[in-house]
């Protein structure tokens, strides 16, 4: 079966909840919490962690999945979404979780990599040939360049995409404020169309044929290449970009009142094993695990990554700062 044919047939039966289901009666039943991009990334790993389970404790078990933007995911949880365990691409989205108590206070350091078991950066998605000679943040701010990536207003993604490009400007201008915003007045200016997620932003790149650059993870330009041709599209990694981190935790008040405090934290554990990591890298996402890492080490330009604290301070300023009402981003759209 193609990969993109297999991929569709994934999404189908991923939309929602529901993802992975095995055919006999379970035991019990986990539900982790994702963001939109995730579905067949988690397809690939569930069945995976169900043997495993099933080999270790000869226990039958389900897991389910509820997908969707990482920050809607953790307000569904706000309002009673009953998860055992979050595995978002923000943050801020697992800490208002903490701050209600419904994860640990001390969440990131109870797993390793700040409970970060993979990551990955910003990333360009181009036509073939790469007509218009796009390499870095720069090229996209020519009047002849228009881009396609999710809203910030809406997503993780969107907003790693714009955080990248003000790390970009930040270093390209020495921190003179003044041009930092200039540039980033016109790379707001070039996009297309703001989406509300990232398969919105593929949509319109991808189907409806809008812009000249779609900028997204690079795990998930890599997989949309391999999904719509590897002939027609072709990859950028800038040289400077964002560490996107892609945080995981227990939603501890669900799991305990679920009965399945062991089975979340073996589920979580799971991901670093060195199977999940090679599955996870297969995805092209970037990860720790020493082996894997060189087995995969052709797959990843290096890159110069920005942590989200050198750009703009902690999660919590960033996100009052540069997209909060009035803030920032609201500031520079205005036209």
């Amino acid at each position: 079966m193609r990969f993109h044919t297999l991929r569709r047939t994934l999404i189908a039966t991923a939309l929602g909840i529901g993802l992975a289901t095995p055919a006999l009666a379970a035991d019990r039943e986990l539900l982790n919490s994702s963001y939109d991009i995730a579905r067949e990334l988690f397809a690939a790993i569930n069945p995976e962690f169900i043997a495993h389970w099933q080999a270790e404790n000869g226990e039958e078990i389900e897991i389910q999945q509820s997908h969707g933007g990482s920050s809607a995911q953790a307000r569904a949880i706000l309002q009673g979404l009953r998860a055992d365990v979050v595995t978002y691409n923000q943050v801020t989205d697992v800490q208002v979780l903490a701050d209600a108590g419904l994860v640990a206070e001390d969440w990131q350091q109870q797993l390793p990599n700040n409970a970060s078991p993979y990551y990955s950066t910003t990333a360009f998605l181009v036509r073939k040939d790469n007509p218009k000679g796009i390499e870095s943040w720069d090229d996209l701010v020519r009047e002849d360049v228009k881009m396609v990536f999710p809203n910030p207003k809406t997503s993780g993604n969107g907003r790693y995409t714009y955080l990248a490009a003000w790390g970009f400007a930040d270093q390209q201008f020495d921190g003179d404020e003044e041009q930092v915003h200039d540039f980033m007045r016109t790379f707001l200016r070039n996009v297309a169309v703001f989406d509300t997620g990232g398969r919105g932003a593929t949509t319109s790149f991808i189907e409806r044929g809008i812009g000249d650059v779609l900028i997204s993870f690079e795990s998930e330009v890599n997989n949309i290449r391999q999904e719509y041709g590897s002939d027609d599209y072709e990859v950028i990694v800038p040289p400077v970009s964002v560490l996107a981190e892609f945080p995981v935790a227990m939603v501890e008040a669900n799991a305990e009142r679920n009965g399945n405090q062991d089975l979340a934290r073996a589920y979580l554990e799971y991901l670093y094993s060195e199977e999940a990591q090679r599955m996870l890298a297969g995805f092209n996402y970037r990860v720790h695990h020493e082996a894997v890492v060189e087995e995969f080490a052709d797959r990843f330009p290096e890159t110069e990554l920005l942590t989200v604290e050198e750009i703009g301070g902690s999660w919590d300023e960033v996100m009052d700062v540069h997209f909060g009402s009035g803030g920032l981003l609201d500031e520079l759209q205005r036209r």
